[in-house]
């Protein structure tokens, strides 16, 4: 990048800089100045309030299928798919849901498929189809409800790199596709890919589990100088999954460090310091690359910190996207632009990047993108409960008649018919 351009967004960045920092005499003026509210009707689908709009049964399973394994392994309880682990404890105390399974609108089965850890933390999902289908037959069994709909009314969170096609692995992912016995249920997933085998329509996309707790004690002051251009930590390769490279992020990692790592304008690392949430808070603008999969914590953090999110993973589906305009508050990057990286942001008008700022610091935005315990209004326990209860009423073809079966018990590879 020539002088030109860098002097040109030292001043651009000032303004910006300048803009961010409210002088604290005038901290009313300075909310309204900061904050922005989303217009139209995704702002009200935004602030929605599920309660009274539907009401939810959860099943009653063993404890194997749930809190024994969270006893085995607390380490479930702090990786990023632990909103399945979340969203049952939500649901357990929640307003809408309800003891009487006659008067349900959905029905809710609480099992954990992410719970299987490696030494190193990261869920294993070989078994997790077993799992699954081991609780559906339960269920199936001991209530009348699964079966007059085949699941048609009921939603799971699967919150795998792959949602329901339960492998990390891209390609064994579409292989394998989505469990058959899922085929009918709504599926609540972090996986969120147009025009792919592992999201079936209907599915509610939501954001990974990034912990709220540890986040917060992270804050920094809020008239702190954003005086970092663009941030990411992360790998850029992955030798150990992708010895010959090229696969991992479909190579869109590999060249933003080709492309950028001498670049003054980009602090980008593998390493990954104590100061990185309070780093992601001094940046104007935070990369979130594909990895294995499309999505990742970065987009949470970036959110909740205020940095406007770089998304680069062609035709992601982004978390309850009927609800946050993400066009409006992120920058979106195909994959095969990103050695044009540098020229794109620089480009950017300083009165977009304000606008876009000034939405991020919508506490409404940031809520939507969280899982705190106690549950808040409008976090993401209630903007799933707000997608399905948009769902209703549920169409005709939902419920079966007696002969009427759509499901094959037997469908799927032979290892996932073993008992579990």
């Amino acid at each position: 990048m020539g002088s030109r351009t860098v002097g040109w967004w030292l001043l651009a960045a000032a303004v910006v800089l300048a803009a961010a920092a409210a002088d604290s005499g005038e901290a009313e003026r300075a909310a309204e100045q900061h904050s922005e509210r989303i217009s139209g009707s995704a702002g009200d689908v935004l602030e929605d309030n599920p309660v009274g709009r539907l009401k939810v049964f959860i099943y009653d399973l063993p404890r194997k299928y749930n809190k024994k394994m969270v006893n085995k392994d607390p380490r479930c309880l702090n990786h990023m798919f632990a909103a399945e682990i979340f969203m049952h404890r939500f649901l357990l105390s929640s307003a809408v849901r309800t003891l009487n399974p006659k008067e349900a609108d959905w029905f809710y089965t609480p099992v954990y498929t992410t719970c299987d850890l490696t030494p190193a933390g990261l869920p294993l999902p070989f078994k997790s189809p077993r799992v699954m289908r081991s609780a559906i037959q339960y269920i199936s069994h001991k209530w009348p409800f699964w079966n007059r709909t085949d699941g048609a009314d009921h939603f799971f969170v699967v919150p795998h790199d792959f949602g329901a096609c339960f492998h990390y692995q891209e390609e064994k992912a579409i292989e394998r596709g989505i469990l058959p016995l899922l085929q009918r249920a709504t599926l609540v997933q972090t996986f969120g890919q147009e025009n792919h085998v592992c999201l079936k329509e209907g599915s509610i996309t939501i954001p990974p589990y990034a912990p709220p707790q540890k986040m917060q004690a992270h804050l920094i002051p809020p008239d702190t100088p954003r005086s970092i251009f663009v941030y990411f930590r992360g790998l850029f390769y992955d030798t150990g999954n992708d010895p010959e490279g090229g696969y991992y992020a479909r190579g869109a990692r590999a060249s933003l460090w080709e492309n950028f790592k001498n670049n003054p304008l980009f602090d980008i690392s593998t390493d990954h310091p104590p100061t990185y949430y309070e780093d992601m808070q001094r940046a104007v603008f935070c990369l979130c690359p594909l990895g294995w999969a499309p999505w990742s914590p970065r987009l949470v953090e970036a959110v909740v910190f205020g940095c406007i999110p770089v998304i680069i993973a062609d035709d992601i589906v982004l978390p309850f996207a009927d609800a946050i305009p993400w066009e409006e508050i992120g920058v979106f990057v195909e994959e095969k632009d990103v050695p044009k990286l540098d020229t794109i942001l620089t480009s950017m008008p300083i009165d977009d990047i304000l606008r876009k700022q000034r939405l991020l610091a919508n506490p409404s935005m940031k809520q939507a993108m969280l899982f705190p315990q106690p549950a808040q209004p409008r976090d993401a326990f209630h903007q799933i409960l707000n997608g399905l209860a948009r769902k209703l009423p549920h169409p005709e073809g939902v419920y079966l008649q007696p002969s009427d079966k759509r499901l094959n018990w037997t469908a799927g590879p032979v290892g996932d018919l073993k008992a579990w």
